[in-house]
């Protein structure tokens, strides 16, 4: 069975927001509310100062927290381990946005929570999510971590990469690609 990851080149992300306007238009996100979103860190001191980009989202997580704190059974992890919510299920408690380390699920205005689905309704056509689709430096990938042979294993097996909030234990699916080789 696939288990599908994201990886993001923070070389390459330039944070031109591309996969977020390309997200919104492809899952009808309302206005004011994201799935993704372009985050800046700058870490050292003048003169030292590095400055990294890169776009983040629902993590995916093998251990997500979302899903073992829904009291319908909503967030659930799909095939390919792809964590989704079924909006007819979900009563709006917001426990699961609570649970999150990585502030990726919002209340949707009609009361259901509601986050990144790594576009699973394309992924299952055989398309990528949008936000890779559209990316004009490409650094963003998309694949089955578990094929040796798909590109974002051969990433993650040749260049350093972190995740976000390690700490939190919930083993997530989006890896950031650092800047050494």
């Amino acid at each position: 069975m696939a288990r599908f990851a994201m990886v993001i080149d923070t070389a390459l992300c330039v944070g031109c927001s591309d996969c977020v306007v390309a997200c919104k238009t492809e899952n009808d996100v309302p206005e004011g509310f994201c799935r993704d979103w372009i985050e800046e860190e700058v870490r050292g001191t003048f003169p030292t100062v590095q400055l990294t980009i890169h776009s983040s989202r629902c993590n995916h997580c093998s251990s997500p927290p979302c899903v073992s704190c829904c009291p319908t059974g909503a967030s659930h992890v799909h095939e390919g381990g792809v964590v989704l919510v079924d909006h007819g299920k979900c009563i709006g408690c917001k426990a699961c946005i609570e649970a999150c380390p990585y502030d990726a699920r919002f209340s949707h205005p009609d009361g259901y929570a509601d986050k990144c689905t790594f576009c699973i309704h394309r992924v299952e056509k055989g398309l990528l999510p949008a936000c890779v689709a559209v990316c004009p430096t490409h650094c963003m990938h998309f694949g089955d971590l578990d094929d040796p042979e798909s590109e974002v294993t051969q990433l993650v097996r040749s260049r350093p990469y972190h995740v976000l909030t390690p700490e939190a234990g919930t083993q997530p699916n989006v890896f950031y690609l650092t800047r050494g080789r």
